[in-house]
C-alpha cells in the first residue's frame, strides 16, 4: 500500500490532500456515468445543466489553487489574479471565435463577424496564429505567464510588497479592463467575444462536448492539486514558506527572494490562465467585466474562507462559496454582496485556518472522535 502511494501521490503527505485527491477522481469517472446511464426522471441522474454548473465551479477551483500557491506559501496577496484569468479566457475565445467568420473578398481573409460591426476590415496583427487551436494553447500560457513575469520582475526586484503590492496588482487589472473595453483594439469591446461554435471540429454546445469539457477541466485540476502540493513541499517550497514567514532573513543568509518570487508568482499565473481557457470553453463567453478588481477579490475570500497554505482548501473554499452565490442570487439578488462579506467576516473572526483548519482541529477531531464511538457503542448494545 505504501508503495502505491508514493507511485501515485508523490510529495503528498497529508491524508486530506489525498482525499481530495480520490474525491476529484471519483468526481470525474462517476458523474458521466450518471448523465449517461440514468434516464432523466430517475433520482440517480445528473443533468446537463449540473454538470455545466460543476465544470464552471471547478474552474474556479482551478483559479483558486493557483492563488493559494502565491498567497497561502509565500505571502504573496495579489488581488489580480483575476487578469491572468481574463487574458486565458480571451486567448481562448479568440481560437473559439476564429473557427468561423466573414470573408473579405479584397484579401480573401476570414475575419470575426464582430469586426465588421465595428468596423474593423483587416485582420489586427495579434490575432494572427489563433485559428490554429495548438498556437491558442500555448497562449492560454504565455500571455498570463508572461505579464506576470514582466509585472514580478520590476515589482520583486524594487522589493514592492505587502499592502503596496496588493494595490499594484489590483490597479493592472483594472487598467486591463479599461483597456479591453475600448472597441478599436478588436477584443470586442464591452461585449467581448461569444457565439461560440466549434473546437477542435466539434460542436461545442453539445451535451457530448460539454461532458467531455468537465472531465476536462476535473483531470487539470488534479494536476494542478498535485503540481502545487509537488511544488510545495520541495526544497524551493520550504524557501517559500520562509519567504513568507521572514523575507528579510531569508535573503540575510543568501537566497534570492525575488527569483523565488517570481518563479511560483509566474507558475501561478499560468494556472489562472488555464482555468481562464476551460471557463470560456463551458460558458461561452468572455468579456472585459472578468478583469473587474471585484472578481480578484473574490477568489482572496474563497481561499480564505477554505483555508489558506493547504491547497486542498482552496478547493473546497471556490466550490462552496460559487455554489452559495449560485442559490443566494436566486434568492437575495440584493443582498448577495452583503452576505457574502459576512461570510468573510465570520470566517475570518472564527475560523481564522478556514474549513481546512477546521476540520484539523484537535478539538474538533476529539469531538467527531467522540461521536463517533457513541455512534459505534449504541449499534453494540443494540
Amino acid at each position: 500500500m505504501q508503495a502505491l502511494k508514493s507511485i501515485f501521490f508523490p510529495s503528498i503527505n497529508d491524508a486530506a490532500s489525498r482525499r481530495m485527491i480520490m474525491t476529484l477522481a471519483a468526481i470525474m469517472c462517476v458523474i458521466p456515468i450518471l448523465n449517461l446511464l440514468f434516464a432523466e426522471d430517475s433520482f440517480f441522474h445528473v443533468s446537463n445543466y449540473t454538470i455545466n454548473l460543476l465544470g464552471k465551479y471547478f474552474c474556479y477551483a482551478i483559479l483558486a489553487v493557483a492563488l493559494d500557491l502565491v498567497w497561502g506559501y509565500c505571502g504573496i496577496l495579489s488581488l489580480g489574479h483575476g487578469a491572468f484569468f481574463a487574458l486565458g479566457g480571451y486567448a481562448m475565445g479568440m481560437y473559439l471565435v476564429r473557427q468561423y467568420g466573414v470573408t473579405i473578398e479584397a484579401t480573401g481573409e476570414v475575419i470575426p463577424e464582430f469586426m465588421i460591426a465595428m468596423g474593423i476590415s483587416e485582420l489586427p496583427w495579434f490575432w494572427y496564429g489563433f485559428d490554429n487551436f495548438w498556437f491558442a494553447l500555448l497562449m492560454v500560457v504565455l500571455a498570463p505567464g508572461l505579464l506576470a513575469y514582466l509585472f514580478g520582475y520590476f515589482a520583486f526586484k524594487s522589493r514592492v510588497s505587502g499592502v503596496y503590492l496588493s494595490i499594484i496588482t489590483q490597479a493592472m487589472t483594472f487598467a486591463l479592463m479599461q483597456g479591453f473595453r475600448l472597441g478599436e483594439l478588436g477584443f470586442g469591446g464591452t461585449n467581448g467575444l461569444t457565439a461560440f461554435k466549434e473546437i477542435l471540429g466539434f460542436d461545442i454546445t453539445s451535451d457530448m462536448t460539454r461532458l467531455v469539457l468537465f472531465m476536462l477541466t476535473v483531470f487539470v485540476l488534479l494536476l494542478a492539486l498535485m503540481l502545487s502540493k509537488f511544488i510545495t513541499k520541495s526544497k524551493a517550497g520550504r524557501v517559500l514558506v520562509a519567504i513568507r514567514d521572514a523575507e528579510p532573513k531569508t535573503r540575510f543568509i543568501g537566497y534570492r527572494v525575488e527569483h523565488y518570487k517570481l518563479f511560483v508568482f509566474v507558475i501561478s499565473a499560468a494556472l489562472a490562465g488555464i482555468a481562464g481557457s476551460l471557463f470560456v470553453s463551458q460558458v461561452g463567453i468572455i468579456n472585459p467585466d472578468e478583469f473587474s478588481p471585484l472578481n480578484s477579490i473574490e477568489i482572496v475570500i474563497w481561499v480564505a474562507l477554505g483555508g489558506r497554505a493547504t491547497i486542498y482548501g482552496a478547493i473546497i473554499g471556490a466550490v462552496l462559496v460559487n455554489y452559495a452565490k449560485t442559490v443566494f442570487t436566486g434568492l437575495f439578488p440584493e443582498f448577495w454582496v452583503f452576505l457574502l462579506g459576512g461570510l468573510f467576516v465570520v470566517s475570518t473572526l472564527f475560523f481564522p485556518k478556514g474549513i481546512a483548519g477546521m476540520f484539523s482541529n484537535t478539538k474538533f477531531q476529539s469531538l467527531m472522535g467522540g461521536i463517533k464511538q457513541k455512534m459505534f457503542s449504541k449499534k453494540g448494545d443494540a
